[in-house]
């Protein structure tokens, strides 16, 4: 059968994607920095490997022969996942391809030194030819599927999303965000807040993220936490690589990055095991691997009752504190204040940060901006949305992400789409085992990850997000939930 033939092949792209993710986060998290030239070399001949596994010329015969073999529902939706990869790989030529990893090696490599000395000059033409190559694959993408540039590249990560639907869900985010953050904002300022007192061992912090890793249910057997100058999350199902940074003047973030990591790598653990190395296994969207992370940093990890399960743990660690009370944790974690750094932003600021670099790189990729014109855009949005100039200030405004390095252009939406499928699935969730906080107080955060395990999960790509989402909560994206989440956790 035509369809025992993909799915052997997909098996073969499966272990190369497998070797890649590895070599990935070894460039990111051990590579000695002289070895960064011939790795770059070695993953660019392994992405072009790869793409002509997944642009093979037989490959279309095989897909149309087996679309009319008798296959049951996964094998069908398999199929279908099969066919949309084919169909995204065999736009691009593999010189395209090839190029855009060299350059993106390049970029983000240069990046890391680059950002540390407030490099604009020096990081610009670097970006620059990031973004001429991406805007190439953009218009290929746009061209055979009939959508905007954006679109195509948007479509790489979240699946049937358009610019058109996340103007209308951003604009209706906007029409609330700025005055809830100012709200929130002037309730605090009489709040009494106790500031952890460090140093705080990096051993220590390590430990202790560890802890509270195996708290959420991480499967060491199968994943590990290093260091990295941005934390991420990598590797395969099987094999979980995720990374956080650390400060030895504060833990504060770095738990929370060690969390929300780990709620990415308990979804990649989750994912159908007997299913591996078939594209319905894998995950179903960005978004919603972010809403997975953020279900588990925000939903649970900032939730009173979660931090009062902290409490104890972080003492025996690092000493006794009174700004360790979890009374007092609760308000250090539920703080609101405007900041310069996504990665660093509380949940309600967090969305402003990601609708400027949406705008942003939706025009860059359209070509209505060019690379030179980011700094001083950057600067006029973080003004509008939360008071703060980032003029000069290149380290701490648009050198602060390596997304764009890589031409991963179209990526920044599913962070907040991530944060409003989360507060979605948490409502639908208490709906069938009760309110979050008595759940975490009675011990049975098992219960919460075996929702999440049966209703995404172990579902992977069976279905369209919004099929997925449907299933879980009873309807489709509705970003009320965010709001009412954000209203009832910060606003007194």
């Amino acid at each position: 059968m035509s369809y025992q033939k993909l799915e052997q092949h997909q098996q073969q792209i499966h272990r190369f994607s497998h070797l890649a993710a590895i070599c990935g986060w070894d460039q990111a998290a051990m590579m000695p920095e002289g070895g960064n030239d011939a790795r770059a070399e070695a993953m660019a001949e392994l992405g072009l490997l790869i793409h002509q596994k997944r642009t093979a010329p037989e490959l279309g015969d095989w897909i149309a022969k087996a679309e009319s073999e008798p296959l049951d529902e996964v094998q069908r939706a398999n199929l279908g996942e099969i066919k949309r990869q084919w169909q995204d790989a065999s736009l691009l030529p593999g010189e395209l391809v090839e190029a855009l990893s060299l350059a993106g090696s390049k970029c983000e490599h240069a990046w890391r030194s680059q950002r540390k000395n407030n490099d604009w000059a020096g990081f610009a033409p670097n970006l620059e030819e990031v973004v001429k190559l991406s805007r190439e694959v953009a218009q290929l993408r746009a061209d055979a599927l009939g959508v905007r540039p954006y679109d195509a590249m948007l479509a790489l990560y979240e699946p049937g999303m358009t610019s058109a639907r996340l103007d209308q869900i951003f604009g209706d985010l906007a029409s609330w965000l700025p005055a809830l953050i100012q709200n929130v904002s002037e309730q605090q300022k009489g709040d009494a807040l106790l500031l952890p007192q460090g140093p705080f061992p990096i051993p220590t912090q390590q430990a202790l993220g560890q802890e509270v890793m195996g708290l959420l249910g991480f499967d060491f057997a199968h994943g590990r936490l290093d260091v990295s100058s941005h934390p991420f999350c990598g590797g395969v199902p099987t094999d979980v690589r995720i990374t956080t940074r650390y400060n030895e003047q504060e833990f504060v973030s770095s738990l929370m990055g060690i969390v929300h990591e780990t709620g990415h790598a308990r979804y990649e653990q989750g994912l159908p095991r007997h299913l591996l190395g078939q594209p319905v296994a894998e995950a179903r969207s960005m978004a919603i691997h972010e809403s997975q992370s953020l279900f588990c940093e925000m939903q649970l990890g900032h939730h009173p009752a979660f931090l009062a399960l902290l409490a104890p743990r972080i003492r025996h660690h690092f000493g006794e504190q009174a700004a360790f009370a979890p009374d007092n944790l609760a308000k250090l974690y539920s703080r609101v204040e405007p900041g310069f750094i996504r990665v660093d932003a509380d949940e309600v600021t967090y969305p402003a940060h990601v609708i400027l670099r949406y705008e942003l790189e939706r025009d860059l990729v359209e070509g209505k901006i060019e690379v030179a014109d980011i700094p001083e855009l950057w600067d006029a949005k973080m003004q509008q949305w939360l008071g703060l100039s980032t003029k000069g200030n290149y380290r701490n405004g648009c050198m602060q992400d390596i997304h764009w390095t890589d031409g991963s252009f179209g990526y920044f939406p599913s962070y907040t789409l991530g944060a409003m499928y989360a507060a979605q699935l948490r409502f639908a969730l208490e709906k069938e085992l009760g309110s979050m906080g008595e759940v975490i107080a009675a011990g049975r955060l098992p219960e919460i990850f075996g929702w999440l395990g049966r209703n995404i999960w172990s579902q992977g790509s069976l279905h369209s997000t919004d099929e997925l989402v449907r299933r879980a909560t009873g309807e489709a994206l509705n970003p009320h939930w965010l709001r009412q989440h954000l209203e009832q956790r910060y606003l007194k």
